[in-house]
């Protein structure tokens, strides 16, 4: 189905000092009309895992890691635009609530930076750009210096997952943003962004810089090409549909990269009305800060660790007839089912349930399911038992889901995304 290869933009509008609140339209931008479904998802399942292997060695070491990341220009990124300096100077950047730096290529650049649709930034060409020392409270290495005097003219430096190059501050409509100038990037190819912009819990992210105690987003279908999708940050972030349920976001570990997610308790998965026989446990937060299971808008299909995904598997095997074939060579998924034809319906199957702490998360097939060429997938992955697991985006399609940073907590409804 080609109409899955597909970016969302995120056309954001300018920051006013006084501003209450920021309402941003996401736009969905066909990167290429010709690349398929099965296209798609193979290119959001290598990126996927690039990333969660950066996530990896950056939980493996002191959280300061460089590791690459190989985004696909079709791999279903959601990208908000920003005007940075004066005079503003515009740039696309990759929305992710799996992270906390914001950051965009500067100029200059070495060989190591990847191509981009906009010039780089050039601080330079900016009357409020300053740089930010290293012993600033925003600075990722005021803790390094452990209190001591920096020395003279001491910039920050930094090296992490998905750049590196140094850390900035700029002044502009919102002052004191901080934000990296990057000056090489391994690995991480794209046509259509120049950077990423952090949402998530820690003290770098757009949303603890801006101050703002809640965000909330509305994922139109990957089916729809046409309508808009809206991320509010702010007051006016709210979710006033019907059949809101809200669940508390569990205590991030201290220590990077972990500290940023935003971590969930899911308790059990039922497919229809039978709940699976996954242990509760199996996917919790574990003390050592390994397992557990985050929501994040930069991951696409849902990763689960091996016990729950195995019974995720047989209970979808076990409803549906056709026959089963291996569809990681086409799309890169594990389980796959082969249709009568390639415009053949697929079977109907029942709701998925994802059951958190006080609240049911329910899933129609379309956001579990994928059809493409005549195959019809599972949009779902599993991951070594106890890693991170990992709600992606597909499955946040038509879900009006509120992060209220202040109160600590989760809500989502499901919603009509192209009439908000």
């Amino acid at each position: 189905m080609a109409s899955l290869a597909i970016l969302v933009s995120l056309v954001c509008a300018a920051l006013a000092s006084d501003a209450a609140a920021v309402r941003v339209e996401l736009t969905r931008i066909h990167a290429d009309p010709s690349v398929t479904a099965s296209q798609f998802v193979r290119d959001a399942l290598r990126r996927d895992m690039h990333r969660h292997n950066a996530r990896q060695l950056a939980a493996s070491s002191d959280g300061t890691v460089s590791a690459p990341t190989q985004i696909a220009p079709t791999a279903g990124e959601y990208l908000m635009t920003l005007a940075i300096g004066t005079p503003p100077q515009s740039y696309q950047a990759i929305a992710d609530t799996g992270s906390d730096l914001i950051w965009t290529q500067c100029a200059p650049c070495s060989s190591q930076c990847f191509q981009q649709p906009t010039p780089l930034y050039n601080p330079s060409s900016s009357t409020t750009f300053g740089v930010l020392p290293c012993n600033s409270s925003l600075s990722r290495c005021a803790a390094a210096l452990a209190g001591a005097a920096p020395p003279p003219g001491c910039v920050c430096m930094y090296n992490q997952t998905y750049g590196s190059g140094w850390t900035y501050v700029f002044e502009g409509p919102r002052p004191g943003i901080a934000f990296g100038c990057s000056n090489a990037s391994g690995g991480f190819n794209t046509s259509s962004a120049s950077g990423l912009v952090g949402l998530g819990r820690g003290s770098l992210s757009l949303v603890s810089q801006l101050g703002v105690p809640k965000f909330s987003y509305c994922l139109t279908p990957y089916q729809d090409t046409n309508s808009t999708s809206t991320l509010l940050l702010g007051p006016s972030a709210s979710l006033n549909d019907t059949g809101v349920s809200s669940t508390p976001f569990v205590a991030s570990p201290s220590s990077a990269p972990m500290s940023t997610y935003y971590y969930l308790n899911l308790t059990g998965i039922s497919l229809g009305t039978t709940a699976l026989s996954i242990p509760p446990n199996a996917l919790s937060l574990k003390a050592d800060g390994t397992g557990g299971f985050i929501i994040d808008s930069g991951t696409t299909i849902t990763l689960l660790g091996n016990t729950a995904y195995q019974q995720v598997r047989a209970a979808v095997v076990s409803l549906v007839t056709l026959a089963t074939t291996d569809g990681s060579a086409a799309t890169g998924l594990d389980l796959c089912f082969e249709l009568p034809s390639s415009t053949s319906s697929p079977p109907a199957m029942p709701s998925m349930t994802l059951h958190f702490d006080g609240a049911d998360m329910v899933l129609p097939a379309e956001s579990y399911m994928m059809s493409d060429s005549g195959l019809w997938c599972l949009a779902m992955q599993n991951q070594t038992d106890g890693g991170l697991s990992i709600l992606g985006n597909y499955q946040q399609q038509n879900m009006h889901i509120l992060y209220d940073v202040g109160q600590e907590t989760l809500s989502f409804a499901p919603a009509k995304c192209s009439t908000l």
